[in-house]
């Protein structure tokens, strides 16, 4: 190679009449010159045959950037075989030119797929795919739910292994914690569907009734639904990210090696303290939601609060309270469950805890709604 060279790269494809064609390279071929290089091979390239004799006696300086260029247009195995039988290849670009193919060969050998066009079939093979995947995590969840039951049907009876100090911290941080944020939200979505039922009702001069909207929302549906929802983006995503961390730390490991239960310590404490502070959750959010309601009626419709009580204790059913509680309990479950297992989904990283912090979450929220409407619908059937 001529070190002294300083001109760019050239590349020249000179055939004789009657003659083979030959593939001149002159100049530099470095990366400076780098998209001027890849502008004359790709124009040059269609009129290539499959081998084409190379001429590398004019070269000039020559790094990885311009040999990957050379490979790529003429193939590893073409620039692999020169590199190998022609004499005429100087010895220092030999050694590169070997180099450079062996790369750009393994490169060929694992490129990925060209992408295809969406069609029917290839959309009814990925619903399908996504079925499978949410029939596996089904499985999942429900053999961790019975692991979950077992490990609290096994310590039921022995309470030398109850974590008590651990299931009051967890109820602290999931319950006391969190009553602030549920009564703040409680408070205003209130305000807000007792402003939304006094704005359609008022043309009908029904506002009165505007009462029994708010009580039957919140006494029956989204006091809880609110407090699950909170609590599945609040407290799902805690567990999930605790038990992680614990598991990227391999802590978990530490314990199972100790002999110790990890559902015994890490997931039965979480599980009770938000099924015992869930539905106490729900009954503030109730009662915030009703006072919310109670005020927009107040400065708005002229129901004072006395006749606002008056109306509550008339139209509605103290039923209503007792199944909008009685759902609190199987949300808690849910989500204290689907944000334990996901935990310990977590493969060892920094990024595997959150991805996993954010499925929990998605998957508790929307377990808990599809849980909702199908115990409005059973309810609904039932008359109550």
């Amino acid at each position: 190679m001529n070190s002294s060279a300083t001109t760019p790269g050239i590349v020249e494809w000179q055939q004789p009449a009657g003659g083979e064609g030959v593939l001149r390279f002159t100049g530099d071929w470095t990366l400076p010159h780098f998209s001027e290089l890849e502008a004359q091979l790709d124009a040059i390239k269609p009129c290539l045959p499959e081998t084409p004799d190379v001429d590398f006696n004019d070269i000039g300086r020559i790094d990885t950037a311009g040999a990957g260029l050379i490979a790529v247009a003429l193939g590893p195995k073409c620039l692999q075989w020169l590199a190998e039988h022609d004499r005429d290849v100087p010895h220092e670009l030999r050694g590169l030119l070997d180099t450079v193919s062996e790369a750009v060969a393994e490169i060929y050998a694992h490129r990925p797929p060209p992408r295809q066009t969406w069609g029917f079939v290839d959309l009814l093979a990925d619903v399908g795919g996504n079925v499978v995947h949410l029939g596996h995590l089904g499985a999942k969840l429900l053999a961790f739910v019975g692991m979950t039951l077992e490990t609290l049907a096994r310590c039921m009876w022995r309470p030398k292994r109850w974590r008590t100090t651990s299931l009051v911290a967890h109820m602290e941080q999931t319950g006391l914690h969190a009553v602030p944020i549920v009564a703040l939200l409680s408070f205003l979505i209130g305000a807000v569907i007792a402003f939304l039922g006094a704005t359609a009702l008022k043309r009908y001069g029904a506002t009165v009734f505007t009462v029994d909207l708010v009580s039957y929302a919140f006494l029956r549906e989204l006091g809880v639904l609110l407090t699950a929802i909170i609590l599945a983006g609040r407290t799902a995503s805690a567990f999930t990210a605790q038990i992680g961390s614990m598991k990227v730390g391999q802590e978990v490991d530490a314990m199972r090696t100790m002999g110790l239960d990890p559902m015994e310590l890490l997931v039965l404490p979480r599980v009770l303290a938000l099924v015992i502070v869930t539905p106490l959750l729900s009954f503030l959010a109730v009662l915030a939601g009703c006072v919310g309601g109670a005020l927009v009626c107040w400065f708005a419709l002229d129901i004072t609060p006395s006749m606002f009580i008056s109306v509550f204790q008339t139209d509605t059913p103290l039923r209503y309270l007792w199944l909008g509680l009685a759902k609190a309990p199987i949300f808690a479950f849910l989500i204290a469950v689907i944000g334990c297992i996901e935990g310990f989904k977590v493969q060892g990283s920094a990024q595997s805890v959150g991805e996993r912090t954010t499925s929990s979450v998605v998957q508790s929220i929307f377990l808990v709604i599809v849980v909702d409407a199908l115990a409005a619908l059973f309810f609904m059937e039932m008359g109550w």
